[in-house]
């Protein structure tokens, strides 16, 4: 199962959550944010780039020329498009060598066409729809996950809270991957509570994604 935490700002708590059990962290280069990673702010681009986990930049509209300045400068591993970037975005970064997570807004009624003949990432990330782009808090109907018969697997993201670990038992879909966990966790924006987290990822233990 993969684990993503993400909207990762502070340098002290970067380095405090990158001693979890987890695979990814991720961190927002979307200047209208609240979990913005300011390219003034040093100290958490010396721990970004220090970090052992696989880094992953989240963007949204950005150009090629701006996710691979940003990337030199943080060394990233993984690229995470979250805004309206066209299909030709993700088979530049893949042909960069970047892993390449896509997100899709999740809302009532959705359906998973549109995938056919497009460019895959290396995973969907299934989010909350709102009227920005995430960040919402909100968790959408898992039960919506049934009309998704595509090859390429998910992470589930979007209002996972530290009690929704029956609920993600509950989710058995041959592709669901892992999970993205963010604001549910914090103690402010960017700011994660590492005692909540670890307390999560104990209790997580053994579920058995199907992927």
């Amino acid at each position: 199962m993969i684990i993503k935490v993400c909207g990762m700002r502070d340098a002290e708590n970067i380095r405090a959550v990158e001693v979890l059990d987890i695979d990814y962290m991720g961190f927002i280069f979307y200047p209208k944010s609240p979990r913005y990673v300011s390219p003034a702010d040093m100290g958490a681009k010396e721990a970004i780039r220090a970090c052992t986990k696989r880094k992953v930049g989240v963007f949204v509209n950005s150009t090629l020329d701006e996710i691979l300045q940003v990337s030199d400068n943080y060394l990233l591993n993984a690229i995470q498009l979250h805004g309206d970037e066209p299909p030709s975005l993700i088979t530049a970064l893949k042909q960069r060598g970047f892993e390449v997570i896509r997100a899709v807004s999740v809302g009532e009624g959705a359906t998973f066409g549109g995938f056919n003949g497009v460019e895959l990432p290396a995973y969907f990330l299934f989010d909350t729809k709102t009227a920005g782009y995430g960040g919402s808090g909100r968790r959408f109907d898992w039960t919506a996950l049934d009309g998704y018969n595509g090859e390429t697997p998910f992470l589930l993201s979007g209002g996972i809270t530290p009690d929704c670990v029956d609920a993600i038992k509950a989710v058995a879909h041959p592709k669901l991957a892992g999970i993205d966990l963010n604001s549910g966790f914090e103690t402010a924006p960017g700011v994660k509570d590492v005692c909540l987290l670890r307390a999560f990822l104990l209790e997580l233990e053994g579920v058995d994604f199907r992927f």
